[in-house]
Formats: structure tokens, C-alpha cells, sequence
């Protein structure tokens, strides 16, 4: 993906969601990702926190890699499980509304041509990961920005189950995120190669992608 365009700042108004996207904005302009602690409003984080613990497992399928028919599960990369988030819920509806005016925000300030959105909760049993991988491959122009919410209460840096974000391929140290409730991770999806490592406990989070729109010849993207 090209450099971020960044456009004047809207003069439209000065809610509390405004002012996290503005700085979400200002974040994936200068380094193309952006973590902000404890920024999901508590609407949003308590509604998806109640849904999600409410789900029975078989909600939950088994996470894997690819789309379509290209999907495959393989316990060498991830061992998460995963439920779809659709408008069904009002909890679903609640965190659609809100990405949706995420979306047209950094559609308006950074020109980002972001399309579609989808997303899902996904449930890290203890020990659980996700191993080092991109969320898209450069060039394939389908997730450009990735969402991740976490829903952890009281949870302590002890607990382990960080999200490490590396910025290039030969970086090995990368950025720890301790997956606090609420916390907010915005980032480049081709561009920054991330991890989930094993935690002690039961860990939760919503994930989700903005796209491109990648439909062609009658075929609808994205493929669901």
C-alpha cells in the first residue's frame, strides 16, 4: 500500500468518538499503527464483553488460515477459536455502528478507500497463540487496516497473552501490547507482521478488517 494521504481535520463535531479517531488518524499517518489504552467506549467494551461470554462453544469454530477455498486449519500457526460478529445482536449492532463511523472518518481524513469491514470475536484458551503472520500480503490489495479490541478485565502483564507487533521483517524485538480491556490496536495490515503469544488465562478479543473493494467479473469480495 502508498504513503497515507492525510487531509485538513474536518471542523464537524467534538464527541468523544471524534476525538479517538482523530487521534487514530494522527497515529496511522506518522507510524502507521496506533495503540490506545482503555479508548473502546464502555458501551461498546461492556456489550461485547457480556456477548461474548455468553456465547457456547459451539458458536465458536476453529480458527485457520486462508479464505474460501483456500482455507486451511493448521495448529502449527494459531490454535484460537473464533465466532463471526454480525448485526443479529444488538451488541453486534452497537460495534458495527461505531466501525462504520471509524470507517468514514479515516476514509475522510487519510483517503484510505476503505469499503467493506468484517469481524469476529476470538477466544485464546490458556496457552493458545497465534504465531507470527501478516493480515494481508503486499500487492493482494484486500485487508488494508486492521481492528483489534480487547476484552480482558483486571487483567495483569503476569497473565502473558500480549500482542507483539513487529515493525518489518527484521525486526525481532517488537512492540508488546498487554491485552487490557478496552484497549484499541489500529494498524497497517500489510505492512506490520504481529503475534499473539500464550497466556495463563482465558483470553478475549474482537478482530476485524477493513477492506478494499475487490469484486471483479460478477465475484463478490469478499468471499463469505
Amino acid at each position: 500500500m502508498g504513503a497515507l494521504v492525510e487531509l485538513p481535520t474536518s471542523k464537524g463535531g467534538n464527541n468523544n468518538d471524534e476525538t479517538l479517531f482523530s487521534l487514530i488518524a494522527e497515529d496511522l499517518y506518522h507510524q502507521g499503527y496506533s495503540i490506545r489504552v482503555a479508548a473502546l467506549p464502555n458501551d461498546i467494551s461492556d456489550a461485547l464483553f457480556t456477548e461474548q461470554q455468553s456465547l457456547h462453544n459451539a458458536h465458536y469454530v476453529e480458527a485457520g488460515i486462508g479464505r474460501g477455498d483456500d482455507f486451511v486449519k493448521t495448529e502449527f500457526v494459531r490454535t484460537d477459536e473464533i465466532c463471526w460478529i454480525s448485526e443479529a445482536s444488538e451488541a453486534g449492532q452497537t460495534w458495527l455502528s461505531w466501525t462504520s463511523r471509524l470507517q468514514s472518518f479515516l476514509n475522510q481524513r487519510l483517503f484510505l478507500g476503505l469499503f467493506s469491514f468484517e469481524s469476529h470475536y476470538a477466544h485464546y484458551a490458556p496457552g493458545a497463540y497465534y504465531k507470527r503472520h501478516y493480515d494481508a500480503f503486499r500487492g493482494e490489495a484486500n485487508r488494508v487496516l486492521s481492528v483489534v479490541c480487547y476484552l480482558n478485565p483486571n487483567w495483569s502483564a503476569s497473565d502473558g497473552g500480549e500482542l507483539v507487533l513487529y515493525r518489518d521483517e527484521q525486526d525481532r524485538e517488537g512492540l508488546k501490547v498487554v491485552p487490557l480491556y478496552g484497549t484499541v490496536v489500529v494498524f497497517l495490515s500489510e505492512e506490520f507482521p504481529h503475534e499473539v503469544l500464550p497466556a495463563s488465562r482465558d483470553r478475549y478479543s474482537v478482530a476485524g478488517w477493513f477492506r478494499v473493494n475487490c469484486s471483479i467479473d460478477n465475484k463478490i469480495d469478499p468471499p463469505r
